[in-house]
This record gives C-alpha cells, sequence and structure tokens, in this order.
C-alpha cells in the first residue's frame, strides 16, 4: 500500500554530493562492507533513505575516530553486549589518544614558555632528552628533573 508519500533516492554521485564526499569514497565504503545501496537499476547503483542514514552513522563513527573495519564490527555486532564492547574499545582509543596529546601540549608549552634563545641550551629540555635517552617514557620525562 502506497502511503502517498515518495520515496527518495539517491545516484552515487547525488549521494556523494548530499554529503560532500567523493563517489570513490562510497566505493570504498562498499568495498569495506559498511555500505551497500539499496538496489541497481540498469547496473547502476541506487541509494535510499536507510543508506542515507548509514552515510550519516559512517561519518558520525569516524568522527568518534572509529576507523572503518572498526565500524564494519560495530554495525554487524548481533547484540547491545557486542555494540558497548566495542564502544568500550574505542574509548579507551581514544583516551589513549587524548593522554599522548595532552603530553604533547604540555611538551609544546614549555617550548613556548622557555626564555632560552636555543630551546638546545634549556636545562629542562637536556633533561627530558636524557630522561628519554635512559628510556623513560614521555611523561616520565616531562616530570624529570
Amino acid at each position: 500500500m502506497n502511503s502517498g508519500r515518495a520515496v527518495v533516492e539517491y545516484t552515487i554521485g547525488e549521494l556523494a554530493a548530499r554529503f560532500g564526499l567523493a563517489t570513490h569514497v562510497l566505493r570504498h565504503w562498499e568495498d569495506m562492507g559498511v555500505l551497500s545501496p539499496a538496489r541497481r537499476v540498469a547496473g547502476r547503483r541506487v541509494y535510499g533513505p536507510a543508506q542515507v542514514t548509514r552515510v550519516a552513522e559512517i561519518l558520525l563513527g569516524k568522527d568518534a575516530g572509529f576507523s572503518l573495519e572498526e565500524l564494519r564490527e560495530l554495525f554487524a555486532a548481533p547484540d547491545r553486549g557486542q555494540r558497548r564492547k566495542v564502544l568500550r574499545a574505542q574509548l579507551a582509543q581514544v583516551r589513549q589518544r587524548i593522554a599522548r596529546l595532552t603530553l604533547s601540549q604540555t611538551l609544546l608549552e614549555h617550548g613556548l614558555r622557555c626564555q632560552h634563545p636555543d630551546y638546545q641550551s634549556c636545562p629542562h629540555f637536556q633533561a627530558m632528552v636524557l630522561a628519554r635517552l635512559d628510556g623513560m617514557e614521555l611523561a616520565q620525562a616531562l616530570d624529570h628533573d
């Protein structure tokens, strides 16, 4: 039964343009198993509302740091428990990246505050270099005096 609403369908070019993507990106996503056309008409891909939503989901996932492989796993998760497992793993990765970026920020801020004309003559920088030479991690080297 037709409800009177027209179903919006897109070609690959139209769908890509709707999101500001190149068509090869959508083809790659298909190859990676995270997007499929609704159907093919005369050999051409046709996308419907579900695929438009999926593209938005992929973009959100990529914004959250997911790789396409991880998104494929998330989308294929058979239940809430498995989805939560994938989400927890991604959150742990994001927290690690934040920690590394925070250390980078600290190092760069020190470089900007340093009053020495040459950063290599800075005693704090020299101490950090020696600490790294001794095998210390960046977090320890930053705190090393």
